[in-house]
């Protein structure tokens, strides 16, 4: 499923008061303030999923080909993986995005905040989706390959633009084949 549909945009004052909490003492790896990257600019904050998950390696990928294009218009990519630093950096170091802010979340945390809302689902019924079976036979799986989940496989993944401390535009993930328009939820269309 292409992921246009699945945007939904910000809510009210509550939301803001709940998103600056949750960011607020978050860290990147290279040890800037999550929140102090939100005061700077708008973030795109992409939640990945487990690092041998065909869908995971597309969108590292699709956001490196866009990349110069979301920063171009004063928005920041940031990522949220669920693995160690030294898991994640040769993913990122091969899709030419070794010098983006990158959380790492072993524990979920920045996934379970209700603010961001994003679902759990057994990978191994997930995997039968026709939707996700549709996109792995259209290219992902032989193009990306596929393995045995070393970190959450069940954590579902979203991608939320933060702007002035509010989400002004969320994806979240219905299948793990929906595919974000990461230019879009930028702000490009």
């Amino acid at each position: 499923m292409k992921g246009k549909d699945n945007i939904r945009f910000a809510g009210g004052s509550h939301e803001q008061v709940e998103l600056t909490e949750s960011l607020n003492g978050i860290q990147t790896e290279a040890g800037r303030s999550l929140l102090e990257l939100v005061d700077a600019s708008s973030v795109l904050l992409i939640f990945l999923r487990h690092f041998r998950c065909a869908y995971c390696a597309m969108a590292l990928d699709r956001v490196s080909r866009v990349r110069l294009q979301i920063e171009g218009m004063g928005v920041r990519p940031v990522f949220v993986h669920l693995g160690s630093p030294e898991r994640a950096k040769p993913y990122f170091d091969y899709y030419h995005l070794a010098d983006v802010e990158r959380i790492s979340d072993p524990e979920a945390t920045l996934y379970q905040l209700p603010v961001f809302g994003l679902g759990r689902k057994n990978y191994l019924w997930h995997s039968l989706n026709p939707a996700v079976l549709a996109g792995w036979f259209k290219g992902a799986l032989f193009r990306y390959g596929i393995g045995v989940p070393t970190e959450d496989g069940d954590q579902m993944p979203g991608v939320f633009l933060i702007r002035n401390r509010k989400i002004a535009k969320a994806f979240r993930h219905r299948t793990i084949a929906d595919e974000p328009d990461y230019l879009r939820l930028a702000g490009a269309r």
